[in-house]
């Protein structure tokens, strides 16, 4: 690049911060949009099933029937009440009142002793198919530890066929939102930085100052390139603060390099920002520009990219889909930046998906982008 060309470049860079000042909303977009979407999102979804309401039947209170009542008192994943019968447990549970009955049968001691299986029932509202999973996984859980408290007291060995030894790598609290808000931020970055380039050219038409551009020396690449370089950097202004708002406000780990992170963000909004650019000139209007980039950057992101559903199970036309979808691959380095480190494997496979994304969009923004009126 020549003197001229990096003097032209350096006017249209200084001629975009100052349109950025005049109107904050690009500021807005950049700060303001990821503080709420975090707050929303991150205190507001939750995959982890807590105060679950579990109705409780006791044919003959005993000992053994208290001792098993009491180990769910103080777990922070029920809320159990007591039902004289099994009739009116039934009746709670049809009224979504409760989400599962455990029935303690009259010979439950006494089958429990002589080392038989002991006659416990469990119903579970299974509405929800995956709260339905949970709560009988759970209830599974606290009756094997039970059974084997007791077996320990009673100075038996508990006959157990297999004995499954967990090891829980990288989230070993299994709290949701350490998966989730690493997931977050690249959504919220897919949607900011195609917002932040998807009003820039259109709004140049719109207020009729593209004619004047067109008059420049300024060549169709240096124009681009000047539009993007302050998005860029309000673009990963807001992603610096996210990430820091995840770690200090959300309390998730992070045991990736930084240089890693940078790298796979300073990628990502590059598609993100060529993506919102293309949409810009396609559309040449701000209200329409706006309401596309939401419709094909933010619901595909977010259905589509691991974030909540997991994309081994979807269908596989679904999953061949996904590979289009640019915060498939930022979803999953980030998740393994955060969570379990850098990890060399995964973090250059979805860069290069990433790049092949860059190089598609940067094609059609150069073929679709031309200096004419028409």
């Amino acid at each position: 690049m020549n003197h001229q060309a990096r003097m032209r470049l350096r006017g249209m860079v200084r001629k975009e911060w100052l349109q950025i000042l005049r109107d904050p909303s690009s500021i807005a977009i950049a700060f303001l949009m990821p503080v709420l979407l975090l707050f929303l999102f991150g205190y507001g979804v939750s995959l982890d099933a807590k105060d679950i309401p579990l109705g409780f039947v006791i044919d003959s209170p005993d000992s053994n029937t208290a001792s098993f009542r009491a180990s769910f008192d103080h777990s922070d994943f029920f809320r159990p009440q007591d039902f004289a019968s099994i009739q009116t447990a039934q009746q709670s549970l049809a009224q979504r009142r409760i989400d599962g009955i455990v029935w303690l049968r009259g010979n439950f001691s006494s089958l429990l002793l002589s080392g038989q299986e002991a006659p416990i029932a469990v119903r579970v509202n299974a509405v929800d198919a995956n709260q339905a999973r949970i709560t009988e996984g759970y209830i599974q859980g606290a009756w094997l530890a039970w059974l084997g408290r007791y077996a320990h007291q009673q100075g038996r060995e508990l006959p157990l066929p297999v004995v499954m030894e967990q090891r829980v790598w990288f989230n070993a609290a299994l709290i949701s939102r350490h998966y989730l808000v690493p997931g977050l931020v690249a959504i919220i970055m897919t949607l900011t930085g195609s917002l932040l380039t998807a009003l820039v050219v259109a709004r140049e038409w719109e207020r009729g100052t593209m004619e004047a551009l067109m008059v420049t020396p300024l060549n169709m690449k240096e124009m681009l390139v000047g539009k993007l370089i302050p998005y860029f950097i309000l673009g990963m202004g807001g992603m610096l603060f996210t990430v820091a708002l995840a770690v200090w406000q959300f309390d998730v780990p992070f045991r990736g390099s930084f240089t890693a992170l940078f790298g796979a963000s300073a990628l990502f909004m590059l598609v993100a920002l060529a993506l919102g650019l293309l949409i810009s000139i396609v559309s040449r209007n701000q209200f329409v520009a706006g309401q596309v980039a939401i419709i094909i950057t933010f619901l595909p992101a977010f259905i589509l990219s691991g974030f909540i559903f997991d994309i081994h199970s979807m269908p596989e036309p679904i999953q061949v889909v996904t590979h289009v979808v640019p915060a498939r691959y930022l979803v999953s380095i980030l998740q393994s930046l955060f969570l379990a480190g850098d990890v060399w494997p995964v973090y250059w496979a979805n860069m290069g998906g990433m790049l092949i994304l860059l190089v598609v969009l940067t094609a059609v923004v150069r073929r679709k982008a031309y200096k004419r009126l028409d």
